[in-house]
C-alpha cells in the first residue's frame, strides 16, 4: 500500500477555494480502482496557504493508469476547473505504508 501526498502552496488567500475543489472531486476519485482513502488537509502551523491532498493506493502503476483514464471524466474536470490558477507551486510525495 502507498500514500500519495500532493502538496500545494496556493496564492495568498486561495487555500479555501482549492480545498473546495478537492472536496467536490473526492467522490469521483474514490471510485478509481485501488484507492482506499482520500483526504484533504490545510495548514494549521505549516507554511501559509498550504493544501495537501492524500490518497492511499494499492498499486502505483494502477493508480497512474487510472488517473490517465479519468482525465477526460467530465465530473472531475468540472470540479477541478481553474485549480491551476489558485496554485503557486507544489510537489508530490509517495510513501510505502509499512
Amino acid at each position: 500500500m502507498f500514500l500519495v501526498r500532493n502538496v500545494f502552496r496556493t496564492h495568498p488567500g486561495k487555500a479555501k477555494e482549492l480545498v473546495k475543489k478537492f472536496k467536490a472531486a473526492e467522490p469521483h476519485l474514490k471510485t478509481m480502482g485501488g484507492v482506499h482513502g482520500a483526504r484533504v488537509l490545510s495548514d494549521a502551523v505549516a507554511g501559509f496557504w498550504t493544501v495537501v491532498h492524500e490518497i492511499e493506493v494499492e498499486d502505483m502503476n494502477a493508480f497512474f493508469n487510472a488517473l490517465e483514464a479519468r482525465a477526460p471524466d467530465e465530473a472531475i474536470r468540472t470540479a477541478m476547473a481553474g485549480y491551476m490558477d489558485l496554485i503557486q507551486t507544489g510537489h508530490r510525495e509517495v510513501f510505502r505504508i509499512e
